[in-house]
């Protein structure tokens, strides 16, 4: 089973999650994406050309989602663009998709910079396997 990368990005860090994806576009096609709601409603409106699995928003049980199907083995990447100016009444479902990662072990990207790390080092291990 190919794993999913999963794509999340707070409302202000939005456009540079949909740029960072429009770059990568090449290397994303074919592979399984799964978002958050809005964050997969925005991908859609700014016709991103990959297809993305929604599930429901953040603040309505989305990242809770999201944390089970980590624990569950089916994300392999976390993409996950955080505006470090808020807090989210829902910051304990946040955390506890954070700390899924750190237990099972599956790279979480917090900005562009640490992505496109995430993804020179999945491409190389990749290359190492063919």
């Amino acid at each position: 089973m190919e794993k999913k990368i999963c794509v999340i990005a707070h409302d202000k860090k939005k456009p540079a999650l949909v740029s960072f994806l429009k770059e990568r576009e090449d290397w994303l096609w074919g592979r399984k994406i799964i978002a958050t709601g809005m964050t997969a409603e925005f991908m859609e409106h700014e016709d991103i050309k990959v297809q993305v699995e929604h599930v429901h928003p953040g603040r309505e049980g989305g990242f809770r989602e999201l944390t089970e199907k980590v624990n569950q083995g089916e994300i392999g990447l976390v993409l996950f663009f955080r505006d470090p100016e808020i807090v989210q009444d829902y910051e304990a479902d946040i955390i506890a998709l954070v700390k899924a990662c750190i237990k099972q072990n599956i790279p979480l990207a917090s900005n562009p910079a640490s992505a496109e790390l995430l993804i020179i080092g999945m491409i190389r291990m990749e290359a190492s396997r063919k």
